[in-house]
């Protein structure tokens, strides 16, 4: 059976990625594409019990080692449970968010260092990379995510802002480390347009 592809969308707070990622979806189902959706942290029932002790408390719930451990230890749970199951099935998974928000948040933003978190990962998820991350860049994303959730983020999207003018930097320069994985794509415009650019950036795997 041919293998499916698997495609996360990354980017900080507020890009657009819970309007796209279904958009996007929808497109590739008009190709004959089969589609499994996900999220991260979470996607499987051990990942979504994890998200719910990441993403609630303060801030200084979990220092920022144990935090990148719950992140990794909810990402091997929904590679062994989803991800992998659905493309060795010949699916395309599109993942809200995978490593590659470790790396930045954790990784840079938080100073763990971007080869300590990947270390950390590389037993759960081994090879098992996208085979393509769409970032999605919106200057005004952070903003944009506090008026919509009206003071209400979570614990992690209600940090500081130059704690998300870092993880920005983070993905700018994992993209430029990872040319051929890792493209940034433009979010400004209407929800249509950023779709368009989506699959421009995934044509050659279509």
């Amino acid at each position: 059976m041919k293998r499916g592809r698997f495609i996360s969308l990354e980017g900080g707070e507020g890009v657009g990625k819970s309007t796209q990622l279904p958009a996007l979806a929808a497109a590739l189902r008009e190709r004959g594409r089969e589609v499994v959706r996900t999220r991260e942290p979470g996607g499987s029932r051990g990942g979504e019990a994890i998200r719910e002790l990441l993403l609630t408390g303060t801030d200084d719930r979990w220092s920022s080692r144990a935090e990148a451990l719950l992140f990794a230890a909810a990402r091997t749970d929904h590679v062994d449970r989803v991800i992998r199951p659905a493309v060795l099935a010949g699916r395309w998974v599109l993942s809200d968010r995978f490593i590659d928000s470790s790396l930045a948040y954790q990784g840079v933003a938080a100073g763990l260092g971007i080869a300590a978190v990947r270390a950390i990962n590389a037993f759960g998820i081994g090879e098992l990379f996208p085979d393509r991350t769409l970032v999605l860049l919106q200057p005004e994303g952070t903003e944009r995510a506090r008026a919509r959730d009206e003071g209400a983020s979570d614990r992690i999207g209600g940090r500081p802002a130059d704690y998300h003018r870092a993880v920005d930097r983070a993905f700018r320069e994992i993209a430029a480390a990872e040319p051929e994985r890792v493209r940034l794509v433009d979010a400004s415009g209407t929800p249509e347009q950023v779709t368009a650019r989506l699959l421009v950036a995934i044509e050659d795997l279509l």
